[in-house]
């Protein structure tokens, strides 16, 4: 088989929409065991089963990427069916925007738990069976451009994104000696169901001037992303090429932050 990660085991969490669909069919396409980790398991079914029709390997697996015993047995389904993990991808993740003096303790703690504790989580459990394997590993993590600078009504996402940002740094170090490489991406605005909810709920609170149009106005190469934008960078970090990268973000934004 051929193709840049042929034969590679990657489970994608959040993969069954958005930019982790769009991973898990680029991944497929590149000759890859994809494992599509998602709470909605008929979603992550469907996408499946169309990677399936198309010649691809894939399964789905039920992940909520807060609870660690489902992630355990999200990476043990995929290391029964194809023998090994090469690549773990924390894509998953969600925001509720608030504007700034409104932002509630609950609000926090949720986006706080789904952007970067399953981050943490998602890290350790897939470097416990790289460790196990004793051949090294990839994890790849879904930052933001909202991590390199704070967004006045994305306040806690902004948090989480720079978490996941520390978070790969700190994995990076901690798991060099292993050969487990850990990197990140930061996409800026991507045309996906999320923002189509953020736009709604932007508008709800009366924020609606912050919203997909305004930022993707400042893009320097003139549009907002789509979800096939970011697979060719998800195919180099999960490919050999990116074995001597470790503890990086690369953003993917279309210009939109400079520094």
């Amino acid at each position: 088989m051929s193709g840049r990660v042929a034969g590679r085991t990657i489970i994608v969490t959040g993969g069954a929409s958005g930019i982790g669909a769009a991973l898990a069919r680029g991944f497929a396409d590149e000759g890859a065991n994809v494992v599509v980790a998602d709470l909605n398991e008929d979603a992550a079914q469907a996408l499946t089963a169309d990677i399936a029709a198309a010649g691809g390997h894939a399964i789905a697996v039920k992940v909520d990427v807060t609870d660690r015993e489902t992630v355990r047995s999200g990476i043990a389904t995929a290391v029964e069916r194809y023998g090994r993990l090469d690549a773990y991808f924390n894509n998953a993740g969600m925001n509720a925007p608030m504007k700034f003096l409104d932002v509630s303790e609950s609000n926090f703690e949720a986006v706080m738990r789904v952007n970067a504790l399953s981050v943490l989580i998602g890290t350790q459990e897939a470097a416990r069976q790289f460790l196990a394997q004793g051949a090294g590993g990839k994890v790849v993590n879904t930052a933001s451009i909202a991590g390199r600078q704070g967004f006045s009504s994305f306040a806690p996402y902004s948090a989480a994104k720079a978490a996941v940002i520390s978070l790969t740094q700190a994995a990076a170090r901690a798991l060099a000696e292993h050969h487990v490489t850990v990197n990140a991406f930061a996409p800026g605005v991507v045309a996906t169901p999320l923002w189509t909810k953020l736009d709604r709920e932007l508008e709800e609170i009366g924020e609606g001037q912050n919203g997909f149009d305004s930022m993707a106005s400042g893009i320097l190469l003139g549009r907002p992303a789509d979800p096939a934008d970011i697979v060719p960078t998800g195919l180099f970090l999960a490919s050999s090429d990116s074995d001597y990268i470790t503890g990086q973000v690369i953003p993917i934004e279309g210009g939109m932050i400079l520094v």
